[in-house]
Parts: structure tokens; sequence; C-alpha cells
């Protein structure tokens, strides 16, 4: 059964840091695909392969807008995960950016009966963990609160009031199912997260650092 809580968070995530090798290229292609107001980039050449164990999904209108997202970030050098496609869920499609961060592109909407608006709803930091329990205490131990909790499934937590992007925990086998990609990654997450309260490390190797 799904949960809900009302109170705000004392802790949020307040930015996402997506280490690259290019920094200016990597510029170059989030300002295409248009999600640069959303992300920051730093330039790391930390060691990395495989999974990530992460990816960010954009939540829009209508398949219209989901294929001018998809569209543009192929345009602009990513690579095709999953072609953009009706499912149980809506319309949805997966793309890797040059750098190697994987971007999901959905809507609930499984009928195209609008325009391509360009407009994102909401932006979602899914991380895959190996415990979605264990991983939510973890973080309600460091003043996150819970929005919503499907058992060990899935977690969401309450977005602060600065952050553009939400924080949402999954099991790290089936995100990567549900990616297209093998479970399998050594390395550096390749991302840093910000906190409105201190740094710290949380039980999967996802680092978050303080921020102003």
């Amino acid at each position: 059964m799904a949960t809900t809580a009302s109170t705000a968070a004392v802790t949020s995530l307040a930015s996402v840091t997506l280490e690259v090798a290019d920094l200016e290229a990597a510029r170059r292609f989030y300002s295409a695909f248009g999600v640069d107001t959303y992300i920051s980039l730093r330039e790391s050449e930390a060691h990395s392969t495989g999974f990530r164990g992460f990816t960010l999904a954009l939540t829009v209108s209508g398949p219209a807008t989901v294929d001018g997202f998809f569209g543009a970030a192929v345009d602009a050098g990513a690579t095709v995960l999953k072609p953009a496609a009706k499912s149980l869920w809506g319309y949805s499609g997966v793309v890797q950016a040059p750098d190697g961060t994987i971007w999901k592109i959905a809507t609930s909407e499984k009928n195209d009966t609008g325009p391509d608006t360009r407009e994102i709803d909401e932006v979602v930091l899914l991380i895959g963990v190996e415990a979605v329990k264990a991983t939510r205490q973890f973080y309600v131990g460091r003043g996150l609160t819970v929005a919503k909790s499907f058992g060990g499934k899935y977690a969401e937590f309450a977005a602060g009031q600065s952050s553009p992007v939400k924080l949402a925990l999954y099991k790290r086998r089936a995100l990567a199912k549900d990616l297209g990609v093998p479970v399998d990654g050594t390395g550096s997450h390749r991302i840093v997260l910000g906190s409105t309260a201190g740094a710290f490390t949380d039980l999967d190797g996802f680092a978050w650092e303080t921020v102003a």
C-alpha cells in the first residue's frame, strides 16, 4: 500500500551534478536536449563502466512532447536504448547521452492528442539500490521526507522548494531492466547530489555534498 506524507522535507535534493569527461561537449548536448537548467556539469576522469545505477526521467504532457525531446537528444548525439513506444503505463523512450548518462522521457498518455509543447512537467532522479527499504530509512535518518512508498519496490521523497529534481528509489536490477541495459557496472556513478544539510555517502555509494 502506498503511503503519503504531508510534511515538508527538512533535507532535500538541492542539485544534481553530472561528472563528464568533455565539459564543453556536454554543455552543448544538454543545451540542445533542453534540460540544461535542471542539472550542473563537472569535469571528471573517474573510471566508470557499464550501468551507473541511475537514470534521470522527464515526465511530459503527451507523446508528441516525448518525441520532441527524444528527437532533440538523438540529433544532439544521444544513443537510443529504447525507441519511443506505447507501453502498459503510457508512452516512453530511453536514450543515453554522449557522457553516458541515461535519460527516460515518458508520459502517462497513450494517444497523441496534442502538440509538442517542449515543456517538462517533472524531472525525477531515479537511483537503483540493492534494498529500497534500507536506503529509504537511511535517507529518512538524514532528514528527507517520504512522499510515496510501495514496500520494498519504490520510494519517492518530497522535493524541496528550490529543487528542480525529485528523488526516488527503485531496485537496481528492475531499473536496469526498465532501461534496457545490463545491470552490471563498476567504478564511479559519475553523479554528485547536492544536500541542504551536510555531506554523506549513501548505502549504494551515491555521494552527496553540501550546497548553500
